[in-house]
C-alpha cells in the first residue's frame, strides 16, 4: 500500500498527465535568441536578429575534412560573409560562436555528416546551418538555462557535436557507417553524479511513461530516457539516467535545476557512464533537428562554476602508427582575454609549447596528452586530448579504450575521500593500475573489460584521499597481452582546508 505521501504525488502527477494530454502539446511562448538559417553554397539572406536589428549573411566555401581509417567526417570549414566581412567557422566540435561584423555567428552542421551514416539527427536539408546573434548578446537567455550535471565542466571525457563515438572502443574502422554524435555526452562518474534540469518545462515523459498526444514529436520513451519540453519549443533530452527522482513524472512542470535522477550506463551508452543530453527543436526545413548545445553548456558553466581558466584539447584523435597527429588547445578561453602559455606534456615524457603541436605515434593504443594552459594572472587549467592510435594493417582485437571519472568533483579538502571509477573496453587482459599523482603508490584494480555493457559492477572503484591542497592530475592505464596501453588522465582540485 502506497503512504499518504507518495498516493498524493502519484494522484497528482494522473490529474497533471489528464490536464496535459487533453490540451496536447502547448505552443512556444518565448522565442529563442538564436536565429537558424540553412543555405547552399552562394546563398544568402537577411536575417533579423533578436534585438531587432538586420544581417546580411552568405555561404561561400565548405571544406569538410575526412579521415583515411574510416572516412569520417572529422572537420568541417565554412566560409561565410556576414554583412560583407568574410570568417571562417568551424562546425562543431567544441567550437563556440565568433564575433564578426556586429554579429555572433556559428554552424552546427554541414550536409557532410549525413553522407555516411544512417541518422539523420538534425534536418539539414541544405549545405550548411548557421545560427546568428547579435554582438555581445548571450547565447541562450540568462536564467533560462543551468548546467545539467552536477560536477566540473570538462570532469571525464565527452563526446559532443559532429564528434564521431569513441569512448566505448567504437572508432572500428571496419565500421563504415559513422555514428557522428549530434546531442552532448557528458561523462561522469556512474551513480555519483545528479543530472538537473537544464531548462524549466512540462515532463513529457519518464521511463516507458509519457504523455499522449505527443506523437510525431521529439519524444521517444524508453527505459532510461525523460524527455522535457521548454517554453521555446525545445525538447530537452536526458538518457542513460541510473534513476529517476520520484517527482519526475509525465505531466508535471520541472523547475531550472531540478533533480532529474542520476547519472548511469543504461540503454544504449556503450557501457561507459554518462549524461546525453540533447535538445531538439523545429529547423528551417521544417523537420525536427537537433539544436547544437555546446555553446549553451560552456556560458552555463562559466557562469555558474566561474573558471579563471579553461583549457579545452578536445575532440579526440584516431589515426594509424607514423602519422602526424595535430593537438590544438585554441579553444581554450581566460577571463582575463589572456592566454599566456599553452604547454604540453606527453606520454613519453617530453613536452611542448605553444597552442597547436604536431606529433607522431609509433605504438597503437589510446594515449591521453597533457595540455595546461595559463592567463597573465597566474591561474592554470589542464584538460587532455586523447589519441586513438591503430596499427597500419588493422588487426583484432583493435587497441583498447579506457575511461575514468571521480566524484566529488568540486570543493574537495584534504584528507577528504575521493571516489574513482574506471573501466576498460576491448580487453580482460591484466588490470588498472591508477597513479593519483601526489607521491602516494600506485593501486591496482580489475574492471569487467565491457564483456557485458550494463552489468552493474562493469567500473572498478578505488578511494583515495590528498593530503595536501593542489592541482592533482591522476592516470590510470590498462594494457593488453600484445602490450598496446589504454590511458586515461584526471584533473583533480583539492582546495586548501576550510
Amino acid at each position: 500500500m502506497l503512504s499518504r505521501p507518495r498516493l498524493g504525488l502519484v494522484l497528482l502527477a494522473v490529474m497533471s498527465l489528464d490536464r496535459a494530454a487533453a490540451a496536447g502539446p502547448p505552443a512556444p511562448t518565448r522565442r529563442p535568441l538564436d536565429r537558424v538559417v540553412d543555405l547552399d553554397l552562394g546563398e544568402s539572406q537577411q536575417v533579423e536578429l533578436c534585438d531587432g536589428s538586420n544581417a546580411q549573411v552568405k555561404l561561400l566555401g565548405l571544406d569538410e575534412r575526412r579521415d583515411p581509417i574510416r572516412d569520417a567526417v572529422r572537420q568541417a570549414r565554412v566560409q561565410v560573409a556576414v554583412n560583407g566581412q568574410t570568417v571562417e567557422l568551424i562546425s562543431a566540435t567544441y567550437h563556440l560562436p565568433r564575433t564578426v561584423a556586429g554579429v555572433q555567428v556559428d554552424c552546427p552542421i554541414t550536409r557532410g555528416y549525413s553522407s555516411n551514416t544512417d541518422q539523420d539527427h538534425w534536418g539539414l536539408a541544405k549545405a550548411a546551418r548557421l545560427r546568428l546573434w547579435p554582438a555581445g548578446s548571450p547565447w541562450v537567455e540568462p536564467g533560462t538555462f543551468v548546467y545539467p550535471v552536477r560536477q566540473r565542466w570538462f570532469a571525464s571525457m565527452t563526446q559532443m557535436a559532429n564528434e564521431p563515438t569513441y569512448v566505448d572502443e567504437f572508432e572500428d574502422p571496419s565500421r563504415r557507417r559513422i555514428y557522428y554524435h549530434s546531442g552532448l555526452d557528458i561523462g561522469g562518474a556512474e551513480g555519483l553524479a545528479d543530472v538537473l534540469a537544464a531548462a524549466a518545462g512540462l515532463v513529457v515523459s519518464v521511463g516507458k511513461a509519457a504523455l499522449p498526444g505527443y506523437e510525431g514529436t521529439p519524444t521517444d520513451p524508453r527505459y532510461d530516457v525523460a524527455y522535457v519540453l521548454d517554453d521555446r519549443g525545445w525538447y530537452y533530452r536526458y538518457s542513460h539516467l541510473q534513476s529517476f527522482d520520484p517527482a519526475i513524472q509525465p505531466g508535471v512542470t520541472v523547475a531550472l535545476g531540478q533533480k532529474i535522477g542520476v547519472l548511469g550506463k543504461e540503454g544504449g551508452s556503450g557501457g561507459w557512464s554518462h549524461l546525453h543530453f540533447e535538445i531538439v527543436s523545429r529547423q528551417p526545413s521544417g523537420r525536427w533537428g537537433t539544436q547544437e548545445g555546446y555553446a549553451f553548456l560552456w556560458e552555463a558553466a562559466l557562469r555558474e562554476q566561474q573558471p579563471a581558466v579553461v583549457a579545452v584539447a578536445r575532440p579526440h584523435h584516431v589515426v594509424q602508427v607514423g602519422e602526424r597527429v595535430p593537438l590544438d588547445g585554441t579553444g581554450s578561453w581566460t577571463r582575463s582575454g589572456r592566454v599566456t602559455r599553452y604547454d604540453w606534456t606527453f606520454s613519453d615524457g617530453t613536452t611542448a609549447s605553444g597552442p597547436r603541436v604536431e606529433r607522431t605515434y609509433s605504438q597503437p593504443g589510446e594515449y591521453s596528452e597533457i595540455l595546461k594552459v595559463s592567463d597573465d594572472q597566474g591561474h592554470i587549467a589542464y584538460d587532455f586530448a586523447v589519441v586513438q592510435v591503430h596499427e597500419r594493417t588493422i588487426s583484432r582485437p583493435l587497441p583498447p579504450s579506457i575511461h575514468a571519472a571521480y566524484s566529488p568533483t568540486q570543493n574537495i579538502h584534504p584528507e577528504e575521500p575521493v571516489t574513482f571509477k574506471v573501466r576498460t573496453f576491448g580487453t580482460t587482459d591484466g588490470s588498472e593500475t591508477w597513479d593519483f599523482g601526489d607521491g602516494t603508490p600506485p593501486v591496482q584494480v580489475r574492471s569487467d573489460g565491457n564483456v557485458q555493457a550494463l552489468a552493474p559492477d562493469g567500473y572498478a572503484i578505488t578511494t583515495h584521499r590528498f593530503a595536501r591542497p593542489g592541482d592533482y592530475l591522476p592516470r590510470v592505464e590498462r594494457t593488453d597481452r600484445r602490450g598496446r596501453k589504454a590511458t586515461a588522465r584526471l584533473w583533480v582540485q583539492v582546495r586548501p582546508e576550510r
